[in-house]
């Protein structure tokens, strides 16, 4: 299993670059980036906060930092127009040599599309939007002078230059139809979740995949969850009952090791560690991430 560093788009540019560059040198695979316009908030009010914009990010790093994979997650159809979004991913793929992994959501946040004013409909016409948008991606990266008639978009004759000769796509979901749309058209599958809920849904993901008569071995499958490294027992008890339980994975390097090795065993090909929970400063993140790396990851 590989493992991805993620940082929040929080941090400043200054932290950001340099844990991709680290990251790179000692051998994580890929750098994911949130691909939102503010923080979230439990109440769905603003945040004013600072927001780094994830494909101007991404680029950056592609441009500066020579290995890693590039993946927005994800970036929503709400707010990206698809063509839009497609030339802006293959772009990126072209100046990282074939880095980049675009990551798609139907959009779930509510601020920032309150806020901003972009319109996030009712779960079924938000997915019938996202349907159609991963069609019009999955054409223009795969024909030639794709047509395409839809409700919300159309293509005529639409020419796509420079194709990307790699560009997956990833879409992240846990529901029932966003789930069948994953195994028709994209290349990867992610889901949040600790060890239990991760198989569950790729129980459900593989049931998604076999209506649609898809291998589900043929679809690259990635995870995450929060990671909270904590070494006294008593302070992990503590956080178990305040964390959130289907999210979380806690304990020192261990108990984190055996965690880990859950989702190898669930067929789970890349597992991203989101900084969020990792510590209150850089240098505090940096510690956390390097622990992780040598040893957890070193374990398995």
């Amino acid at each position: 299993m590989k493992f991805s560093v993620w940082p929040s788009y929080s941090r400043e540019w200054s932290e950001v670059v340099s844990l991709a560059q680290w990251a790179e040198r000692t051998g994580w695979h890929a750098m994911w980036f949130a691909d939102h316009l503010m923080p979230h908030t439990p109440d769905d009010s603003v945040d004013n906060e600072p927001a780094l914009e994830a494909w101007t990010v991404l680029a950056a790093i592609g441009a500066l930092v020579p290995r890693i994979e590039l993946t927005s997650m994800v970036s929503p159809v709400t707010i990206h127009h698809p063509v839009v979004l497609a030339k802006r991913a293959a772009t990126v793929a072209e100046l990282s040599g074939g880095r980049a992994v675009l990551g798609l959501g139907a959009g779930w946040q509510v601020n920032e599309h309150r806020a901003y004013g972009f319109d996030l409909d009712d779960p079924g016409p938000r997915v019938d939007r996202f349907a159609e948008a991963i069609q019009v991606i999955h054409h223009l990266l795969n024909a030639d002078a794709p047509s395409f008639a839809g409700h919300y978009y159309n293509l005529r004759d639409a020419p796509f230059s420079p194709r990307p000769t790699r560009l997956p796509l990833l879409v992240g979901t846990g529901s029932p139809r966003m789930m069948r749309l994953t195994a028709r058209w994209a290349d990867r599958w992610n889901t949040w979740g600790n060890p239990t809920e991760c198989q569950r849904r790729t129980a459900a993901f593989t049931r998604a995949c076999t209506s649609v008569d898809r291998d589900p071995s043929s679809v690259y499958r990635c995870s995450q969850a929060l990671v909270y490294l904590v070494d006294d027992h008593e302070d992990a008890d503590r956080l178990r009952q305040t964390a959130p339980a289907d999210r979380s994975l806690i304990g020192g390097v261990n108990e984190l090791a055996d965690l880990l090795g859950m989702y190898v065993q669930a067929g789970v090909d890349e597992f991203a560690v989101p900084d969020f929970t990792l510590g209150d400063t850089p240098q505090e993140r940096h510690e956390t991430y390097d622990r992780i790396l040598t040893e957890v990851v070193a374990q398995l």
